[in-house]
């Protein structure tokens, strides 16, 4: 082949190659718009006006005396919903329900039961009969008191147990006795708050990842299931927020409070059936499920757990030899 056919053969080619090129390019630049634009409807904008009790008089919320759960009840309150708390003290639920009616002057009921019993649901199922119920939010969890190997969690088959019963059948049977009132009335919410630890597997905290990756599956199958009924049913998966829970006591960026987070998180409802709920864990979630390999994120997941663990067993073991030391001194 001569280079007058060579250069005819790239004459041809020159055409339809620019034309491909271009399109590429204004694909990609019109998928990057879009992006931004869908995020500046969700983050900017937000979606918070949706949640009003003209979608039911009362929201319930389970795990409501403390953390996320808590900010929950208060900002539902401040939008006007009357309350209906559910957790495990008595005396707890009644300081927030106190708090709840001086400060936003709503009506509220409290529902005091242990979401790691089966036999508990006859009691709530009760307590809501009576209930026009807008909004449902399934917070209620329990976690590890330190990363540990499967093996070696304490009192390994009362834990798999509560922890099944409290994460992942609580959210089930909750919405078992408020879903079907919702689809009668063609309008509801219910939030279930599932965790960035069940968007991929979190070695040491295995079990509890597990749950929350149960948690997040079951609310986006139902959503679809339930959407053309009017129906928003969230997957709401939030990374380290400054609660109890987690044991981080000082707030930043990426770590918000509370109220924080909540107030975000519910400018997305409507928006996103699967949210991180606050815009720095949306990025950090984009990051870690499409950026890095699942491998590597899980791979560090195991060497920062594995790092937590040493310390905690070390300090659990200077503070029992201060115990001892003073055992034996008195």
């Amino acid at each position: 082949m001569n280079r007058d056919s060579v250069d005819e053969m790239m004459s041809r080619a020159e055409t339809p190659l620019f034309w491909v090129g271009a399109f590429t390019v204004a694909t990609l630049a019109l998928w990057l718009l879009y992006r931004l634009l869908t995020g500046f409807r969700i983050w900017i904008l937000g979606n918070g006006q949706l949640l009003t009790p003209k979608l039911g008089k009362w929201a319930v919320v389970t795990g409501a005396t403390d953390g996320i759960g808590k900010s929950y009840a208060e900002e539902l309150a401040r939008r006007g919903f009357a309350m209906m708390l559910i957790s495990r003290s008595q005396e707890k639920l009644d300081d927030v329900a106190r708090s709840l009616e001086e400060q936003f002057k709503v009506e509220t009921r409290t529902i005091a039961v242990d979401f790691g019993k089966l036999d508990i649901y006859s009691k709530i199922e009760e307590g809501l009969a009576d209930l026009e119920i807008g909004v449902l939010v399934n917070n209620v969890g329990v976690s590890y008191p330190y990363p540990e190997y499967y093996l070696h969690i304490p009192d390994l088959e009362n834990f798999i147990t509560n922890t099944i019963n409290v994460n992942m059948t609580s959210v089930c049977q909750m919405t078992r006795l408020v879903l079907p009132k919702m689809v009668a009335r063609s309008k509801g919410v219910i939030l279930n708050i599932s965790s960035a630890s069940g968007m991929y597997p979190v070695p040491l905290l295995t079990v509890y990842s597990a749950t929350k990756a149960f948690v997040d599956f079951f609310s986006r199958g139902l959503h679809e299931e339930y959407r053309r009924q009017g129906i928003i049913i969230q997957s709401v998966l939030p990374f380290f927020v400054a609660t109890k829970m987690t044991r981080i006591r000082k707030p930043t960026l990426d770590k918000p409070t509370p109220e924080r987070y909540v107030a975000a998180e519910l400018n997305t409802v409507g928006l996103q059936n699967q949210t991180n709920g606050y815009f720095p864990h949306a990025v950090m979630g984009w990051v870690t499920t499409r950026l890095v390999p699942s491998s590597i994120v899980i791979f560090l997941g195991a060497r920062m757990n594995r790092l937590q663990r040493t310390g905690y067993l070390h300090r659990r073991r200077l503070r029992e030899q201060r115990n001892g030391a003073s055992l034996k001194t008195e």
